[in-house]
């Protein structure tokens, strides 16, 4: 597990001058900040970018000079994020402990297999440590994927969609838990689900348009996680639907 900074100051930025692809522009300068112990949660129609919008936040358009991310300190990007894509990215040969700690593997470090076996507890999933991917539902592969993040710890989390494909108090739990792990981290989440992003963001934006937007919708300073039954919580979602709804129908002024 990595260190954290000591840096309550520490911030990581995104730049995108433009992005294209397939001769269309999806980005025009196009700039986000996210600081550190903040949940930063990004939702938006389908196809409007937000996966893309977070693979360029991880170094994964590297060959684009119109993308530039850097951190408040100056440090390099690399070695501090961890991203975990919507789709699990297990290895099929490898079981599940061996898919949690193949992060520490492949850095020629040791293995510790005790650590890998407490964060498989924490999701569930000791008695399954063992098995092969193929043998383990959608559910419980992301749950997999969910805690080989949280093992890593690193200092800037980015996640898509890490909860879409859990039951509902599964998804509940699931969110408890990396939300009390990573208080302390600098997160971004791609969701689809504007009451997750009420219960777990500190910011929430929409992207929209084309070239892609963002719009801060909401700004939120309580402790999280929020309970699903708190009143303030409920108008909050009521209206980001409100504002999910309006940019879906008629597009959001600036």
């Amino acid at each position: 597990m990595l260190n954290l900074p000591k840096d309550q100051n520490f911030s990581v930025e995104l730049k995108i001058k433009k992005f294209a692809y397939n001769h269309e522009i999806l980005f025009k300068n196009l700039n986000l900040i996210l600081k550190t112990g903040e949940w930063s949660c990004l939702l938006g129609g389908s196809g409007v970018g937000k996966t893309t919008l977070l693979r360029c936040f991880a170094g994964l358009q590297t060959k684009n000079h119109n993308i530039a991310v850097s951190c408040s300190d100056g440090g390099q990007l690399d070695t501090r994020i961890s991203y975990m894509a919507q789709n699990d990215l297990l290895f099929p040969w490898l079981t599940a402990l061996e898919n949690i700690t193949i992060g520490t593997k492949l850095r020629g470090a040791k293995i510790d297999n005790e650590k890998g076996l407490y964060f498989l507890n924490l999701v569930g999933l000791f008695k399954n440590r063992s098995d092969l991917p193929d043998k383990l539902s959608g559910g419980m592969r992301q749950r997999i994927a969910l805690a080989r993040t949280l093992m890593e710890n690193r200092q800037i989390i980015l996640m898509d969609e890490p909860f879409s494909n859990l039951d509902t108090i599964t998804k509940l739990k699931m969110q408890d838990l990396a939300s009390d792990l990573l208080k302390s981290n600098t997160v971004l989440i791609v969701t689809h689900d504007p009451m997750e992003a009420v219960r777990l963001g500190n910011r929430i934006y929409v992207l929209y348009d084309r070239p892609g937007r963002l719009k801060k919708v909401i700004k939120i300073n309580s402790v999280k996680p929020r309970q699903i039954t708190d009143t303030k919580l409920l108008e909050l979602h009521a209206q980001l639907l409100n504002q999910l709804s309006f940019e879906q129908n008629n597009g959001i002024e600036t």
